[in-house]
Order: C-alpha cells, then sequence, then structure tokens
C-alpha cells in the first residue's frame, strides 16, 4: 500500500460505484484496500474488480492516503472503533447520511475530513453529490474528492455543515420522491386501461425528457411548467387537481420530514 492507495470502510452499492467508476478512469485495482465484513459481498468485489478485500481491517490501513466512509450511518461506530489507531493520517470521505464530522474526527483522530451526501443515480454516473469540508482540508485535497466522485456524476459544496441535511433531504433522499410519482401514474395508467409497462414506459420517458429539458433550459421550472399549462385544457385540469389536494404542500412538508430525519441520524449514531 502506498499514499496513492484509496482505503473503503464497507463495500455496498456506494463503493461500487467509486471503485468500478475509477478503475473505468485507468486507476489499477490495486490501489484499493476494501474493509467489508459480509463475505458474499466481499467476494463480489474481489471478483468483479479484481481489488483487496478484507473481512476486518488491519495496521495496513495506516498507509492508505483516502478512506471512504461507505456503511450505514448506524454501523459508523461499531466500524471505526477497532481500526482508529491506524486512521490518523489521512483524508477521509464520508458517503453515510447524517454522521457529522466532527464525529468522524473523534473516530479517526483527523481533522482532514469531508462529508458527501451522494444519490443512488451515481451508480449509472448520473448522480449529483453535495460535499462539505473541514476548515484542516486543503483546496488539493478537495480536487482529490472531486476526481475520486467524478465518475458517479455531479458535485456540489456547500459552505455550512448543516447544509448537507438539506441536500440528503433534497437529492439524497430525492429518487425516492421520484418513484413515488412514478409508481402513481402507472397506477393511473392501469386505472385508464393502458398496462402497466406501458404506463411505466410513458411516465419514465415524459420525466426523463422533462428533467433534460430543465437542466438545458435557462427558464424556471414554473416558466416551463406553465408553458404547458393552458386554462381549460387537460394539464390544467391535472395541475389544479393537486393543487386542492395540497400536493404541493404535502411535498415540502416531506422534505422538510427527510431533513429532521437527517440531523436525528447525526445526533443518534455519530
Amino acid at each position: 500500500m502506498s499514499a496513492e492507495t484509496i482505503a473503503f470502510i464497507g463495500g455496498g452499492n456506494m463503493a461500487s460505484a467509486i471503485i468500478g467508476g475509477l478503475l473505468r478512469a485507468g486507476m489499477k485495482p490495486a490501489q484499493f484496500l476494501i474493509v467489508e465484513p459480509y463475505a458474499p459481498q466481499r467476494e463480489k468485489l474481489i471478483g468483479e474488480f479484481g481489488v483487496a478485500a478484507l473481512a476486518a481491517g488491519d495496521a495496513g490501513l495506516a498507509a492508505a492516503g483516502t478512506i471512504v466512509w461507505a456503511v450505514k450511518p448506524q454501523l459508523f461506530s461499531a466500524a471505526a472503533e477497532p481500526i482508529k489507531a491506524w486512521l490518523g493520517g489521512a483524508l477521509h470521505l464520508s458517503v453515510m447520511a447524517g454522521i457529522r464530522s466532527e464525529s468522524i474526527v473523534a473516530a479517526t483522530g483527523s481533522e482532514r475530513v469531508v462529508r458527501s451526501m451522494p444519490n443512488t443515480p451515481a451508480l449509472i454516473g448520473k448522480g449529483i453529490a453535495g460535499l462539505f469540508a473541514r476548515t484542516a482540508v486543503s483546496g488539493e485535497e478537495r480536487a482529490t474528492v472531486e476526481r475520486l466522485l467524478a465518475p458517479t456524476g455531479q458535485t456540489l459544496w456547500v459552505e455550512r455543515e448543516d447544509d448537507l441535511d438539506a441536500v440528503t433531504a433534497l437529492s439524497g433522499s430525492g429518487p425516492a420522491y421520484f418513484f413515488f410519482f412514478v409508481e402513481a401514474m402507472m397506477a393511473a395508467a392501469v386505472d385508464m386501461g393502458l398496462t402497466a409497462e406501458q404506463g411505466k414506459r410513458l411516465a419514465l420517458a415524459t420525466c426523463a425528457g422533462a428533467a433534460a429539458l430543465g437542466l438545458g433550459s435557462d427558464e424556471s421550472p414554473t416558466t416551463l411548467r406553465e408553458r404547458v399549462t393552458s386554462k381549460g385544457g387537460t394539464t390544467h385540469a391535472a395541475i389544479t387537481s393537486m393543487q386542492a389536494d395540497g400536493v404541493d404542500a404535502a411535498i415540502q412538508r416531506a422534505v422538510l420530514a427527510a431533513q429532521k430525519r437527517a440531523a436525528e441520524l447525526g445526533r443518534e449514531f455519530g
């Protein structure tokens, strides 16, 4: 191992997305070390990527230049305790929801901590991750983190750590809101006589196209919506129905509930 080695504590979906992307970008399997206690997942990582994967961390972690925390937040303390002695010299990147940077400092002995809140489209390189860096993190180390996450999609830096709770609520949890909406559209398609598969294809293609239109336009989502909503037309009928049912307010309450839970996770498991 060397300072170029990236160690992952946890080898699940997000770790796999990052590792796979970096390997495709030209990094070598020998530059990675994964600590993954679950044997089937550990064997999958070894077979798929040819990387070194261990059931438990050891003194070799002390040589890693960057350590990526990719365990569930409730497992963080238990994962960090047995390896704490070997973590103080590294840059630490966390992709765990909720766990505050001061908790990572206390658990690792390193002030060089970047927190990231990615989302599941990272698995296909279409994600977006909010990032927060403690003051001890240098500009070069920020650039290192951006390079590590580049294969997963976009990045967005925030200046206040508390803002990551909002990022978690918006984009971290956001894909689930999208699929929840698509499920409802599919159910409506069946009610109207289409098949569920037809409803799925129409809903997903429509949402993907609308997102692409929004990303490529300088106009606001409100303007783009109003452009489709002719008074007395079909879209107007649907929007009026949703407004009468308080759908917009319900979405806002839901996102705020996710933000609140993100803050609670930090207090519970940090």
